[in-house]
């Protein structure tokens, strides 16, 4: 073999799961990876719909210092209780600034009580502990203000979540619909039937509408619940959605206008069948069946042969001088 001969060049891009294991993470750490920005993804052109990893974009994280213990801290998300460890504060003074919106969690599930757990950045914990403008937050009594919102059940949470992965489906749009199609996605169905009325563009819509993000069997609890987050529930900010997504599905119109079905030609007339020729049959009495030549004649097979017969006897018997009609026969 000759020694200019060239190997064939490695694929430029990678499954998100190779990517994963290249990179030393877990399925769940690479997914909130990418939510946080820390690796980028790109859309995958073979039209399975996912998303893929460039080789360039796996060798940079390689080739920073520290790798892989760096990258992993970076993405690394923590629960309630590590959290408030991480912060140094109480595990209820953690929840009620989790439910007040001022952490802001980037991952959740559903534990084997079929209870939410939310996920926090570790990175941005350890910001928000280290600024002097929070100092108030972390000790001493809850302001007053603050109070009064826990009172009256305020938990911006799933809202906060739904802010995050808003912002992040935005970051992954390359159109007007896939913009679309990311503010479709916290609308519940009626909502987004009332704002884009046309079915052809609904339809054209729910293409580029992205699922809840987790892998949870369609119908589970895990799958209801990733909806229910999924979806606005207060009305200011389903009414701020609505306004967003109908001025997008007006930008993605002038671009680009939802496939239709197109017109079918009409058919042909078709040509009138000349009526058929009536045939002329010869009709029959009602209740006769028609004679036939072979029939045998009325009175029985043999009448007029055996008869015949029977009076030659008789005349025979009583002499010739006897009529013949009083044989029996019929003259």
């Amino acid at each position: 073999m000759s020694a200019n001969t060239i190997g064939a060049p490695g694929p430029i891009s990678c499954t998100v799961s190779r990517a994963a294991r290249e990179l030393g993470l877990q399925r769940v750490e690479f997914d909130i990876a990418v939510r946080l920005g820390r690796i980028r993804t790109v859309r995958d052109e073979g039209g399975g719909g996912g998303r893929r990893v460039e080789r360039t974009e796996i060798d940079r994280l390689r080739a920073q210092d520290g790798f892989p213990d760096t990258l992993r801290e970076r993405v690394r998300a923590v629960g309630t209780v590590e959290g408030a460890a991480l912060m140094n504060i109480p595990a209820g003074r953690f929840t009620r600034l989790a439910r007040l919106g001022m952490l802001v969690p980037v991952h959740h599930y559903l534990n084997r009580y079929r209870a939410v757990v939310w996920l926090y950045p570790a990175e941005e914990l350890r910001a928000f502990t280290s600024a002097a403008e929070h100092a108030h937050l972390l000790k001493g009594r809850t302001p007053e203000t603050l109070r009064g919102q826990l009172e009256a059940g305020v938990d911006l949470r799933a809202r906060n979540w739904r802010g995050r992965h808003l912002g992040f489906l935005l970051r992954q749009a390359e159109g007007a619909w896939d913009r679309a199609g990311a503010l479709a996605a916290f609308l519940a169905p009626g909502d987004i039937a009332d704002v884009v009325k046309d079915p052809y563009e609904r339809a054209h819509l729910n293409r580029f509408r992205p699922a809840p993000p987790g892998r949870a069997a369609p119908g589970s609890p895990s799958a209801h619940l990733a909806e229910r987050i999924m979806t606005a529930q207060d009305t200011d900010e389903t009414e701020w959605l609505r306004g967003e997504l109908a001025r997008t599905v007006g930008e993605a119109r002038a671009v680009s206008p939802a496939p239709r079905p197109t017109a079918r030609r009409p058919l042909p007339a078709a040509r009138p069948i000349p009526p058929m020729a009536r045939t002329v049959t010869r009709p029959n009495d009602a209740g006769k069946r028609p004679a036939s030549s072979s029939a045998p004649p009325a009175g029985g097979p043999g009448h007029h042969r055996q008869r015949p017969a029977r009076g030659l006897r008789a005349w025979l018997r009583r002499g010739p001088g006897q009529p013949w009609s009083r044989c029996g026969c019929e003259g």
